[in-house]
């Protein structure tokens, strides 16, 4: 298995997983301590509450999104940010259609098997 990406990755050419109804991802970047990736989701889509023992933080590039992090929910727009510990119980609704890029620390080696 391959445990870094290339040093130039071109959007285009890259490969999405459909995730779950509505939601797509694409793995922009990675080596074993740090992992991005585009998330798109459509309008109600949902990424259901989980919780992994890697650290994240998610920047909105696009859309409206109502997430929920152990219990505290906030609306969040484009150019807004959020960050998950280790282990939070965290979801998201989708709002509005929009773009999320998620950033994880170290990578998420579960994305690379499916």
């Amino acid at each position: 298995m391959v445990t870094k990406s290339e040093k130039f990755l071109m959007g285009k050419e890259l490969p999405s997983v459909e995730v779950d109804g509505g939601l797509t991802r694409k793995i922009m970047g990675y080596d074993g301590q740090l992992m991005l990736l585009e998330v798109k989701f459509k309008k109600g889509s949902v990424g259901y509450a989980h919780q992994h023992f890697h650290s994240q933080c998610t920047y909105v590039v696009s859309g409206v999104f109502e997430v929920t992090i152990n219990g505290q929910k906030e609306i969040l727009k484009a150019g807004d940010c959020f960050y998950v510990e280790p282990d939070a119980l965290h979801g998201a609704v989708c709002l509005e259609e929009g773009v999320l890029i998620d950033t994880f620390s170290p990578m998420r080696l579960d994305f690379l098997k499916k």
